[in-house]
C-alpha cells in the first residue's frame, strides 16, 4: 500500500511539465545540437573524395602524432605523480603533509596558458612537445591527486590489515588490495586529463606545439577555411567521443561496495624512516616547478612591466569585461540548468534523457568547435547575433552547463516534491510554489554551481577569441594576445589578476580540505 508521500510523488512524476519548464529545455537541446549538425553538414558537403584529400596528408598525420603523444605523455605523468603524492600524504608519516597538500594543489589555481607563458618566457627550450608535456603535467596532476587522496582517506583499513595477516608484505597489499580499490578514481581522472589534452588550445599555442585544436583555429582565423576546419573538427570529435565512450564503459564495469559501515578510523601510517628526507625533497621539487617557478616568473615580469607604462585603463576594461561575461554566462547556465534538473528529477522520458546527456557530450568538445558552429549558424540564420556578447554567453552556457547540472540535480533530489504540492493546495501556482518552497532549499547548490561556471568562464579562451565583439578584450584574451607577440611584461598584469580572481576559491577549498582535518 502506497503512503501519502509516495502517492504525491507519483502524481507529480506523472504530471506533464508546464510550458515554462519545457521552453528552456527545448532551447537547450536545439543549441546543443548545433555543433554536431555543423560538423556533420560540413563533412557531408565536402564528400568522401575531398575529405580524404584533406585528411590523408603528412600534415594531418603530424597533428595526430603530436596530439596522441601529448595525451599519453601528460596522462601517464599525471597518473604517476598524482598516485605517488596521494599515497605519500595520506598513508605515510611525512612531516608537514597537511601543509604540503595545500601547497601542491596551488598549480590548480594557475590557468594552463598562464603557466605556459611563464615557462616560455624563462627559456625557449620549453617550447615543443617536451615542454608541453612538462607544463601540462604540472598543471593537471591535481585532477588525479585530489580524488585518489580522497579515496585513500576513506578506505576501510580492515581490508589491508586482513591481507597483512594472510602474509602479504606492504608491496603485495598495495598492488593486490589498495591499487584495485583506487583504480576507478585513478582511471576516471586519467581519462578526464586525456580529454583535456585533446581540446587544449591556449597553452599549446603559446608553447608552439601543433595539435588538432591549434590547427582548427589557424584554418579558420588565418586561412578562412571553414571546410578544412570542419574536417579537422570531425577527426577531433571522433577522438573525443572515443575517449568519452571508453570512460562510460570503464565506469560501467565493476563496482566496489563496502558491506556495513566499516571501521571509523584511519589506516596505520607507514614510517618513512631514512626515506623521509627524500619525500620532503620530492614534495619541494614539485612545489617549486609546479607553482614556484610560474608565480616567480610572473612576479618578475610584473615588476619589470610596472617600471614602464602600466595601462590601468586597459587592464580595468579587461577585468570588467571578464567579470561581466563570466557573471552573465554563469547566470545563463543556471537559467538552463534548473529546468533541466527539474525535468530529469520530477519527470521521466526521452526528452529528459536528451536534455541531460547532450551537454555532457558537448563538454568533450573543444571550445573551437562550438564557437565555429555558433559563427556558422549566426551568420546564416541569425546575423544580428554575430559578434555580440549574447552569442558568447550562449557559448559559455554550452561549454560549462555540466558544471552546474551535477550540484543542482543533487539538491533537487533532496527537495521533497510534496512541499510544493502543499503550497499548490493553498492556491499557489506551480511557478510560485517552486520559487517560494523549492528555490530556498536548493539555493546553496545554485551558489556552488554559479561559482563553478564563473571560475571556468573567467579562464575560457578559445570561444572568446572567435566570438567576442570587436574591441572587447578579457583578461584571458589579453594574456594570449601579448604572449603571442612575445610581450611577456605586458601580459603579466592580466595574468596576475586572472590568478587572483580564479585562484582564491581553489586555495580556500584545498585549505579547508587539508587543514580542517
Amino acid at each position: 500500500m502506497l503512503t501519502a508521500a509516495h502517492t504525491v510523488r507519483h502524481a507529480l512524476t506523472r504530471k506533464r511539465p508546464s510550458i515554462w519548464l519545457l521552453l528552456p529545455v527545448l532551447l537547450l537541446i536545439g543549441l546543443s545540437l548545433l555543433p554536431l549538425l555543423y560538423v556533420a553538414t560540413k563533412a557531408w558537403q565536402a564528400g568522401w573524395t575531398q575529405a580524404l584529400n584533406l585528411l590523408w596528408r603528412p600534415y594531418v598525420f603530424g597533428l595526430m602524432r603530436n596530439t596522441l603523444l601529448l595525451m599519453v605523455g601528460v596522462t601517464v605523468t599525471c597518473a604517476l605523480v598524482g598516485l605517488s603524492l596521494a599515497w605519500l600524504l595520506e598513508r605515510s608519516n611525512l612531516p608537514g603533509r597537511r601543509l604540503w597538500g595545500v601547497i601542491l594543489c596551488l598549480p590548480f589555481a594557475v590557468p594552463a596558458f598562464v603557466s605556459s607563458f611563464t615557462w616560455v618566457s624563462l627559456s625557449a627550450s620549453f617550447e615543443g612537445l617536451g615542454g608541453a608535456i612538462l607544463v601540462m603535467s604540472l598543471s593537471k596532476y591535481p585532477l588525479i591527486f585530489l580524488p585518489v587522496a580522497a579515496t585513500l582517506r576513506n578506505l576501510d583499513p580492515a581490508l589491508e590489515e586482513s591481507a597483512r595477516t594472510l602474509g602479504q608484505n606492504r608491496w603485495g597489499v598495495f598492488f593486490k588490495i589498495t591499487l584495485p580499490l583506487l583504480w576507478p578514481s585513478l582511471l576516471a581522472g586519467s581519462l578526464l586529463i586525456a580529454l583535456h589534452m585533446l581540446v587544449e588550445f591556449g597553452a599549446l599555442s603559446i608553447i608552439g606545439l601543433q595539435t588538432f585544436t591549434t590547427a582548427i583555429y589557424q584554418q579558420f582565423e588565418l586561412e578562412f577555411s571553414n571546410a578544412n576546419a570542419a574536417m579537422l573538427s570531425a577527426v577531433l570529435l571522433v577522438m573525443c567521443l572515443s575517449l568519452l565512450w571508453l570512460e562510460l564503459k570503464v565506469r560501467g564495469k565493476g563496482r566496489h561496495i563496502r558491506i556495513g559501515q566499516g571501521a571509523a578510523r584511519h589506516a596505520e601510517q607507514v614510517r618513512l624512516g631514512k626515506w623521509a628526507p627524500l619525500g620532503q625533497v620530492y614534495c619541494l621539487l614539485l612545489a617549486v616547478i609546479g607553482s614556484g617557478i610560474p608565480l616567480g616568473m610572473l612576479a618578475y615580469w610584473l615588476i619589470k612591466g610596472s617600471s614602464a607604462a602600466f595601462p590601468v585603463a586597459a587592464i580595468s576594461e579587461a577585468l570588467f569585461s571578464s567579470l561581466a561575461l563570466s557573471l552573465g554566462g554563469a547566470a545563463l547556465c543556471l537559467v538552463l540548468a534548473v529546468p533541466v534538473g527539474l525535468l530529469v528529477v520530477r519527470y521521466k522520458g526521452q526528452l529528459a534523457i536528451w536534455a541531460e546527456r547532450l551537454p555532457y557530450l558537448l563538454h568533450a568538445l573543444p571550445g573551437l568547435v562550438i564557437a565555429l558552429a555558433l559563427v556558422y549558424f549566426s551568420l546564416h540564420y541569425v546575423p544580428v547575433l554575430y559578434q555580440t556578447s549574447a552569442l558568447l554567453l550562449i557559448a559559455y552556457a554550452l561549454l560549462f552547463l555540466p558544471l552546474a547540472q551535477a550540484p543542482i540535480r543533487t539538491a533537487l533530489n533532496k527537495a521533497a516534491p510534496q512541499l510544493e504540492e502543499a503550497a499548490r493546495t493553498l492556491g499557489a501556482s506551480s511557478f510560485t510554489a517552486f520559487c517560494r518552497v523549492t528555490l530556498p532549499i536548493i539555493f546553496p547548490a545554485l551558489g556552488a554551481a554559479f561559482a563553478l561556471v564563473f571560475l571556468d568562464a573567467m579562464k575560457e579562451l578559445t570561444a572568446t577569441l572567435l566570438l567576442s565583439p570587436t574591441g572587447l578584450n578579457t583578461l584571458a584574451t589579453q594574456v594570449w594576445s601579448h604572449t603571442s607577440n612575445v610581450e611577456f611584461a605586458a601580459a603579466a598584469p592580466y595574468a596576475a589578476l586572472l590568478i587572483v580572481v580564479s585562484g582564491l576559491p581553489v586555495y580556500l577549498l584545498t585549505t579547508r580540505m587539508y587543514l580542517s582535518r
